[in-house]
Protein backbone atom coordinates (compact mmCIF):
# COMPACT_ATOMS: atom_id res chain seq x y z
CA UNK A 1 0.00 0.00 0.00
CA UNK A 2 1.46 3.36 -1.06
CA UNK A 3 0.58 7.04 -0.81
CA UNK A 4 2.26 10.35 -1.58
CA UNK A 5 1.48 12.03 1.75
CA UNK A 6 0.45 10.16 4.90
CA UNK A 7 -1.06 12.22 7.70
CA UNK A 8 -1.01 10.63 11.13
CA UNK A 9 -3.95 12.02 13.10
CA UNK A 10 -7.42 13.10 11.99
CA UNK A 11 -7.93 15.92 14.46
CA UNK A 12 -7.90 19.65 13.64
CA UNK A 13 -4.20 19.57 12.64
CA UNK A 14 -4.45 16.52 10.40
CA UNK A 15 -7.63 17.73 8.71
CA UNK A 16 -6.23 21.20 8.01
CA UNK A 17 -2.96 19.73 6.68
CA UNK A 18 -4.84 17.38 4.36
CA UNK A 19 -7.01 20.16 2.94
CA UNK A 20 -3.99 22.42 2.35
CA UNK A 21 -1.97 19.64 0.70
CA UNK A 22 -4.86 18.86 -1.65
CA UNK A 23 -5.27 22.56 -2.51
CA UNK A 24 -1.53 22.64 -3.26
CA UNK A 25 -2.03 19.96 -5.91
CA UNK A 26 -1.33 16.62 -4.23
CA UNK A 27 -4.09 14.13 -4.99
CA UNK A 28 -2.69 11.04 -3.28
CA UNK A 29 -3.21 11.72 0.45
CA UNK A 30 -4.25 9.37 3.25
CA UNK A 31 -5.31 10.33 6.81
CA UNK A 32 -4.79 7.71 9.54
CA UNK A 33 -6.96 8.19 12.64
CA UNK A 34 -7.09 5.87 15.65
CA UNK A 35 -10.53 7.01 16.84
CA UNK A 36 -13.86 5.95 15.37
CA UNK A 37 -14.44 9.37 13.78
CA UNK A 38 -12.54 12.37 12.50
CA UNK A 39 -12.30 15.53 14.58
CA UNK A 40 -10.00 14.50 17.40
CA UNK A 41 -10.38 16.14 20.79
CA UNK A 42 -12.77 18.75 19.36
CA UNK A 43 -15.59 16.21 19.39
CA UNK A 44 -15.80 16.41 23.19
CA UNK A 45 -15.25 20.19 23.41
CA UNK A 46 -18.90 21.25 23.21
CA UNK A 47 -18.25 24.74 24.61
CA UNK A 48 -17.98 27.69 22.23
CA UNK A 49 -14.99 29.97 21.58
CA UNK A 50 -13.56 28.17 18.55
CA UNK A 51 -13.15 29.65 15.06
CA UNK A 52 -12.99 33.39 15.77
CA UNK A 53 -9.72 33.71 13.82
CA UNK A 54 -10.37 31.04 11.17
CA UNK A 55 -14.04 31.65 10.37
CA UNK A 56 -14.70 35.02 12.08
CA UNK A 57 -17.53 33.44 14.07
CA UNK A 58 -17.84 31.63 17.38
CA UNK A 59 -18.30 27.87 17.08
CA UNK A 60 -18.31 24.86 19.37
CA UNK A 61 -15.57 22.24 18.98
CA UNK A 62 -17.72 19.78 16.98
CA UNK A 63 -18.94 22.62 14.73
CA UNK A 64 -15.37 23.74 14.08
CA UNK A 65 -14.25 20.18 13.26
CA UNK A 66 -17.29 19.69 11.02
CA UNK A 67 -16.17 22.57 8.77
CA UNK A 68 -12.88 20.80 8.00
CA UNK A 69 -14.44 17.33 7.83
CA UNK A 70 -16.85 18.68 5.20
CA UNK A 71 -13.90 19.97 3.15
CA UNK A 72 -12.12 16.62 3.41
CA UNK A 73 -15.29 14.83 2.25
CA UNK A 74 -15.90 17.31 -0.56
CA UNK A 75 -12.32 16.92 -1.80
CA UNK A 76 -12.68 13.13 -1.48
CA UNK A 77 -9.52 12.83 0.60
CA UNK A 78 -9.41 9.21 1.83
CA UNK A 79 -9.02 8.34 5.50
CA UNK A 80 -8.87 5.21 7.64
CA UNK A 81 -10.63 5.29 11.01
CA UNK A 82 -10.00 3.02 14.03
CA UNK A 83 -6.51 2.58 12.62
CA UNK A 84 -3.57 2.55 15.00
CA UNK A 85 -0.08 3.45 13.79
CA UNK A 86 2.38 1.29 15.72
CA UNK A 87 5.67 2.14 14.04
CA UNK A 88 7.30 4.41 11.46
CA UNK A 89 10.66 3.61 9.87
CA UNK A 90 13.20 6.19 8.61
CA UNK A 91 12.31 4.97 5.10
CA UNK A 92 8.79 6.33 5.75
CA UNK A 93 7.21 2.90 6.02
CA UNK A 94 4.27 3.14 8.41
CA UNK A 95 3.11 0.00 10.21
CA UNK A 96 -0.63 0.21 10.95
CA UNK A 97 -3.35 -2.04 12.22
CA UNK A 98 -7.15 -2.12 12.22
CA UNK A 99 -9.91 -4.71 12.37
CA UNK A 100 -10.64 -4.82 8.64
CA UNK A 101 -7.11 -5.07 7.25
CA UNK A 102 -5.23 -6.48 10.21
CA UNK A 103 -1.62 -5.32 10.31
CA UNK A 104 -0.31 -3.69 7.15
CA UNK A 105 2.49 -1.42 5.95
CA UNK A 106 1.90 1.92 4.24
CA UNK A 107 4.74 3.42 2.20
CA UNK A 108 4.69 7.22 2.01
CA UNK A 109 6.86 9.76 0.24
CA UNK A 110 6.14 12.41 2.87
CA UNK A 111 4.67 12.18 6.37
CA UNK A 112 2.87 14.83 8.42
CA UNK A 113 2.87 14.15 12.16
CA UNK A 114 -0.40 15.45 13.66
CA UNK A 115 -1.00 13.16 16.63
CA UNK A 116 -1.92 15.90 19.10
CA UNK A 117 -1.12 15.68 22.82
CA UNK A 118 -2.12 13.83 25.97
CA UNK A 119 -2.68 14.84 29.57
CA UNK A 120 -0.04 14.46 32.25
CA UNK A 121 -1.18 11.52 34.44
CA UNK A 122 -1.29 11.25 38.23
CA UNK A 123 1.78 9.01 38.19
CA UNK A 124 3.89 11.94 36.99
CA UNK A 125 2.68 14.25 39.77
CA UNK A 126 3.92 12.47 42.93
CA UNK A 127 0.68 13.04 44.84
CA UNK A 128 0.64 11.11 48.13
CA UNK A 129 -2.34 9.13 49.36
CA UNK A 130 -4.25 6.02 48.37
CA UNK A 131 -5.43 5.16 44.87
CA UNK A 132 -9.23 5.31 45.28
CA UNK A 133 -11.87 5.70 42.59
CA UNK A 134 -12.87 9.25 41.74
CA UNK A 135 -9.54 10.57 40.39
CA UNK A 136 -9.73 11.57 36.73
CA UNK A 137 -7.80 13.68 34.28
CA UNK A 138 -9.88 16.69 33.26
CA UNK A 139 -10.06 15.45 29.66
CA UNK A 140 -11.39 12.06 30.74
CA UNK A 141 -14.06 13.75 32.82
CA UNK A 142 -14.90 15.94 29.84
CA UNK A 143 -15.45 12.87 27.67
CA UNK A 144 -17.64 11.22 30.31
CA UNK A 145 -19.87 14.28 30.67
CA UNK A 146 -20.02 15.55 27.08
CA UNK A 147 -20.00 12.33 25.05
CA UNK A 148 -21.05 9.50 27.36
CA UNK A 149 -23.50 11.49 29.49
CA UNK A 150 -22.02 10.29 32.78
CA UNK A 151 -21.16 12.46 35.79
CA UNK A 152 -17.81 11.66 37.47
CA UNK A 153 -19.02 13.00 40.83
CA UNK A 154 -20.90 15.67 42.77
CA UNK A 155 -18.30 17.38 44.98
CA UNK A 156 -15.17 18.27 43.04
CA UNK A 157 -11.64 19.55 43.67
CA UNK A 158 -9.50 20.42 40.65
CA UNK A 159 -5.69 20.37 40.71
CA UNK A 160 -4.11 22.50 38.00
CA UNK A 161 -5.46 25.53 36.15
CA UNK A 162 -4.88 24.41 32.58
CA UNK A 163 -7.61 25.38 30.13
CA UNK A 164 -9.31 21.96 30.22
CA UNK A 165 -9.51 22.09 34.01
CA UNK A 166 -10.95 25.60 33.96
CA UNK A 167 -13.54 24.66 31.36
CA UNK A 168 -14.48 21.53 33.32
CA UNK A 169 -14.96 23.60 36.46
CA UNK A 170 -17.71 25.46 34.63
CA UNK A 171 -19.07 22.33 32.93
CA UNK A 172 -19.38 20.40 36.18
CA UNK A 173 -21.11 23.40 37.75
CA UNK A 174 -23.60 23.49 34.85
CA UNK A 175 -24.42 19.83 35.54
CA UNK A 176 -25.14 20.45 39.22
CA UNK A 177 -21.83 19.50 40.81
CA UNK A 178 -20.19 21.66 43.48
CA UNK A 179 -16.64 22.66 42.50
CA UNK A 180 -14.98 23.44 45.81
CA UNK A 181 -11.65 24.90 44.66
CA UNK A 182 -9.10 24.97 41.86
CA UNK A 183 -5.55 24.59 43.23
CA UNK A 184 -2.53 25.61 41.11
CA UNK A 185 1.05 24.69 42.02
CA UNK A 186 2.59 27.67 40.22
CA UNK A 187 2.15 31.34 41.26
CA UNK A 188 0.31 31.92 37.97
CA UNK A 189 -2.44 30.16 36.05
CA UNK A 190 -1.64 27.81 33.19
CA UNK A 191 -4.81 28.77 31.29
CA UNK A 192 -6.07 31.66 29.23
CA UNK A 193 -7.17 34.76 31.11
CA UNK A 194 -10.59 34.63 29.47
CA UNK A 195 -11.14 31.11 30.81
CA UNK A 196 -10.28 32.19 34.36
CA UNK A 197 -12.90 34.94 34.10
CA UNK A 198 -15.61 32.98 32.28
CA UNK A 199 -15.18 29.63 34.05
CA UNK A 200 -14.14 30.53 37.60
CA UNK A 201 -14.86 34.18 38.42
CA UNK A 202 -18.34 34.11 36.89
CA UNK A 203 -19.29 31.15 39.12
CA UNK A 204 -17.47 32.19 42.30
CA UNK A 205 -15.11 29.22 42.12
CA UNK A 206 -11.94 30.03 44.10
CA UNK A 207 -8.52 29.74 42.41
CA UNK A 208 -5.69 29.18 44.88
CA UNK A 209 -2.29 29.85 43.32
CA UNK A 210 0.89 28.37 44.82
CA UNK A 211 -1.14 25.46 46.26
CA UNK A 212 -1.02 21.72 45.64
CA UNK A 213 -2.62 18.49 46.83
CA UNK A 214 -0.73 16.94 49.73
CA UNK A 215 -3.12 14.13 50.69
CA UNK A 216 -6.05 12.14 49.31
CA UNK A 217 -8.32 10.46 51.82
CA UNK A 218 -10.48 7.44 51.06
CA UNK A 219 -9.72 3.85 50.03
CA UNK A 220 -12.62 2.75 47.84
CA UNK A 221 -13.68 6.24 46.74
CA UNK A 222 -12.22 9.70 47.29
CA UNK A 223 -13.63 11.12 50.52
CA UNK A 224 -11.54 14.29 50.98
CA UNK A 225 -8.57 16.11 49.49
CA UNK A 226 -6.06 18.18 51.46
CA UNK A 227 -4.28 21.05 49.76
CA UNK A 228 -1.46 23.21 51.12
CA UNK A 229 0.41 26.34 50.11
CA UNK A 230 3.89 25.88 48.61
CA UNK A 231 7.04 27.98 48.96
CA UNK A 232 9.36 29.36 46.27
CA UNK A 233 10.84 25.88 45.81
CA UNK A 234 7.32 24.44 45.35
CA UNK A 235 7.53 22.54 48.64
CA UNK A 236 4.39 22.40 50.86
CA UNK A 237 4.45 24.80 53.81
CA UNK A 238 3.51 23.04 57.09
CA UNK A 239 0.50 24.58 58.81
CA UNK A 240 -1.18 25.81 55.61
CA UNK A 241 -3.20 22.65 54.97
CA UNK A 242 -6.92 22.87 54.11
CA UNK A 243 -9.15 19.81 53.72
CA UNK A 244 -12.14 19.68 51.36
CA UNK A 245 -14.72 16.92 51.52
CA UNK A 246 -15.28 15.66 47.98
CA UNK A 247 -15.87 12.55 45.91
CA UNK A 248 -13.91 13.60 42.82
CA UNK A 249 -10.45 14.98 42.05
CA UNK A 250 -9.80 16.26 38.53
CA UNK A 251 -6.22 16.67 37.33
CA UNK A 252 -5.42 19.43 34.85
CA UNK A 253 -1.66 19.54 35.17
CA UNK A 254 -0.41 20.10 31.67
CA UNK A 255 -0.36 18.51 28.24
CA UNK A 256 2.43 16.50 26.64
CA UNK A 257 2.87 16.20 22.84
CA UNK A 258 2.22 12.60 21.73
CA UNK A 259 5.65 11.76 20.32
CA UNK A 260 6.42 8.10 21.01
CA UNK A 261 6.16 7.43 17.26
CA UNK A 262 8.32 10.43 16.45
CA UNK A 263 11.03 9.20 18.82
CA UNK A 264 11.01 5.72 17.27
CA UNK A 265 11.34 7.32 13.85
CA UNK A 266 14.47 9.18 14.95
CA UNK A 267 12.95 12.67 14.99
CA UNK A 268 14.95 15.07 17.16
CA UNK A 269 12.76 16.24 20.06
CA UNK A 270 12.93 19.42 22.12
CA UNK A 271 13.73 18.96 25.80
CA UNK A 272 11.46 21.93 26.57
CA UNK A 273 8.30 21.15 24.57
CA UNK A 274 8.77 17.36 24.11
CA UNK A 275 7.80 18.06 20.48
CA UNK A 276 9.90 17.81 17.29
CA UNK A 277 12.52 20.43 16.48
CA UNK A 278 11.53 21.93 13.11
CA UNK A 279 12.75 24.51 10.62
CA UNK A 280 10.79 27.26 8.89
CA UNK A 281 8.97 24.68 6.76
CA UNK A 282 7.87 22.72 9.85
CA UNK A 283 10.19 19.94 8.64
CA UNK A 284 11.98 17.77 11.19
CA UNK A 285 15.59 16.56 10.99
CA UNK A 286 14.30 13.73 8.76
CA UNK A 287 13.67 15.10 5.23
CA UNK A 288 10.05 14.76 4.19
CA UNK A 289 8.72 14.37 7.75
CA UNK A 290 6.75 17.39 8.95
CA UNK A 291 5.05 18.16 12.28
CA UNK A 292 2.21 20.50 13.21
CA UNK A 293 -0.36 21.25 15.88
CA UNK A 294 -0.15 20.04 19.46
CA UNK A 295 2.26 17.22 18.62
CA UNK A 296 4.76 20.00 17.85
CA UNK A 297 4.00 22.27 20.81
CA UNK A 298 0.86 22.83 22.85
CA UNK A 299 -1.27 25.65 21.41
CA UNK A 300 -3.79 27.75 23.29
CA UNK A 301 -6.16 28.25 20.32
CA UNK A 302 -7.25 25.65 17.77
CA UNK A 303 -7.27 28.42 15.15
CA UNK A 304 -3.47 28.59 15.44
CA UNK A 305 -3.32 24.80 15.12
CA UNK A 306 -5.24 25.00 11.83
CA UNK A 307 -3.07 27.84 10.52
CA UNK A 308 0.15 26.00 11.34
CA UNK A 309 -1.13 22.67 10.01
CA UNK A 310 -2.27 24.31 6.79
CA UNK A 311 1.28 25.57 6.31
CA UNK A 312 2.64 22.06 6.99
CA UNK A 313 0.33 20.62 4.33
CA UNK A 314 1.51 23.19 1.80
CA UNK A 315 5.17 22.58 2.63
CA UNK A 316 4.71 18.81 2.34
CA UNK A 317 3.15 19.34 -1.09
CA UNK A 318 6.08 21.53 -2.14
CA UNK A 319 8.47 18.85 -0.88
CA UNK A 320 6.71 16.33 -3.12
CA UNK A 321 7.15 18.50 -6.19
CA UNK A 322 10.54 19.95 -5.14
CA UNK A 323 9.22 23.47 -5.58
CA UNK A 324 11.60 25.02 -3.08
CA UNK A 325 15.23 25.81 -3.72
CA UNK A 326 17.95 24.09 -1.71
CA UNK A 327 19.49 26.38 0.88
CA UNK A 328 22.42 25.25 2.98
CA UNK A 329 22.43 28.46 5.05
CA UNK A 330 20.65 27.66 8.30
CA UNK A 331 20.25 30.28 11.03
CA UNK A 332 19.42 29.19 14.57
CA UNK A 333 16.72 31.00 16.55
CA UNK A 334 17.89 31.24 20.16
CA UNK A 335 15.39 31.76 23.02
CA UNK A 336 16.81 33.71 25.96
CA UNK A 337 15.80 35.73 29.01
CA UNK A 338 12.44 34.15 29.80
CA UNK A 339 11.58 32.85 26.31
CA UNK A 340 11.38 29.06 26.79
CA UNK A 341 11.56 27.85 23.18
CA UNK A 342 10.70 28.89 19.63
CA UNK A 343 8.86 27.21 16.75
CA UNK A 344 10.60 27.06 14.36
CA UNK A 345 14.04 26.50 15.91
CA UNK A 346 15.89 27.56 12.77
CA UNK A 347 15.28 29.10 9.36
CA UNK A 348 16.80 28.97 5.88
CA UNK A 349 16.59 32.63 4.75
CA UNK A 350 16.41 32.04 0.99
CA UNK A 351 13.57 29.53 1.05
CA UNK A 352 11.48 31.08 3.83
CA UNK A 353 8.25 32.88 3.00
CA UNK A 354 8.05 36.69 2.95
CA UNK A 355 6.81 36.64 6.54
CA UNK A 356 7.79 34.02 9.12
CA UNK A 357 5.72 33.64 12.28
CA UNK A 358 7.82 32.51 15.25
CA UNK A 359 5.68 31.25 18.15
CA UNK A 360 6.79 30.59 21.72
CA UNK A 361 5.82 30.67 25.39
CA UNK A 362 7.45 32.52 28.25
CA UNK A 363 8.53 30.90 31.50
CA UNK A 364 6.99 33.33 33.98
CA UNK A 365 4.59 36.26 34.25
CA UNK A 366 6.31 39.40 32.92
CA UNK A 367 4.82 42.88 33.31
CA UNK A 368 5.72 46.11 31.51
CA UNK A 369 8.50 44.43 29.57
CA UNK A 370 9.90 44.44 26.04
CA UNK A 371 10.08 41.51 23.67
CA UNK A 372 13.30 41.97 21.71
CA UNK A 373 14.59 40.35 18.52
CA UNK A 374 18.32 40.48 17.75
CA UNK A 375 20.11 39.69 14.50
CA UNK A 376 23.50 38.78 15.97
CA UNK A 377 24.16 41.80 18.22
CA UNK A 378 21.78 44.22 16.46
CA UNK A 379 18.33 44.74 17.97
CA UNK A 380 15.91 44.91 15.05
CA UNK A 381 12.61 44.75 16.96
CA UNK A 382 11.28 45.89 20.34
CA UNK A 383 7.68 45.11 21.22
CA UNK A 384 6.28 46.63 24.40
CA UNK A 385 4.22 44.14 26.39
CA UNK A 386 2.03 44.99 29.38
CA UNK A 387 1.71 41.35 30.42
CA UNK A 388 3.14 38.06 29.16
CA UNK A 389 2.19 34.80 30.87
CA UNK A 390 2.96 31.09 30.32
CA UNK A 391 -0.71 30.35 29.58
CA UNK A 392 -0.76 32.63 26.52
CA UNK A 393 1.28 31.85 23.42
CA UNK A 394 3.34 34.75 22.05
CA UNK A 395 4.65 35.39 18.56
CA UNK A 396 6.91 37.65 16.53
CA UNK A 397 6.98 38.01 12.75
CA UNK A 398 10.30 37.99 10.89
CA UNK A 399 10.47 39.74 7.51
CA UNK A 400 12.45 38.07 4.72
CA UNK A 401 13.49 41.47 3.35
CA UNK A 402 14.99 42.40 6.69
CA UNK A 403 16.89 39.13 6.93
CA UNK A 404 18.38 39.68 3.48
CA UNK A 405 19.96 42.91 4.72
CA UNK A 406 22.21 40.83 7.01
CA UNK A 407 24.34 38.73 4.67
CA UNK A 408 26.51 36.96 7.24
CA UNK A 409 23.91 36.56 9.95
CA UNK A 410 24.83 33.72 12.31
CA UNK A 411 21.93 33.69 14.79
CA UNK A 412 18.61 35.26 15.73
CA UNK A 413 17.92 35.82 19.42
CA UNK A 414 14.50 36.41 20.99
CA UNK A 415 14.47 37.52 24.59
CA UNK A 416 12.59 39.54 27.21
CA UNK A 417 14.15 42.71 28.60
CA UNK A 418 13.31 45.04 31.49
CA UNK A 419 10.59 42.69 32.67
CA UNK A 420 9.27 42.51 36.22
CA UNK A 421 8.87 38.76 36.71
Amino acid sequence: MKTKIAIIGGGPAGLSAAVAARKAGVKDILILERDEQLGGILNQCIHNGFGLHTFQEELTGPEYAARFIAEVEEMQIPYLLSTMVVDISPEKKITCMNREQGMFVLEAEAIILAMGCRERPRGALNIPGYRPAGIYSAGTAQRYVNIEGRMPGEKVVILGSGDIGLIMARRMTFEGAKVQVVAELMPYSGGLKRNIVQCLDDYDIPLKLSHTVVDIKGKDRVEAVTIAQVDEKLKPIPGTEETYECDTLLLSCGLIPENELSGKLGVELSTVTSGPIVNERLETNIPGVFACGNVLHVHDLVDYVSEEAGAAGTFAAEYMTQQFAEDTTEIAICPEGGVRYTVPSSIHPHRMQDKQIVRFRVGNVYKNSELCVYFDDSCIMRLKKKVMAPGEMEQVILQKKKLQEYENLSKITIRIEQGEA
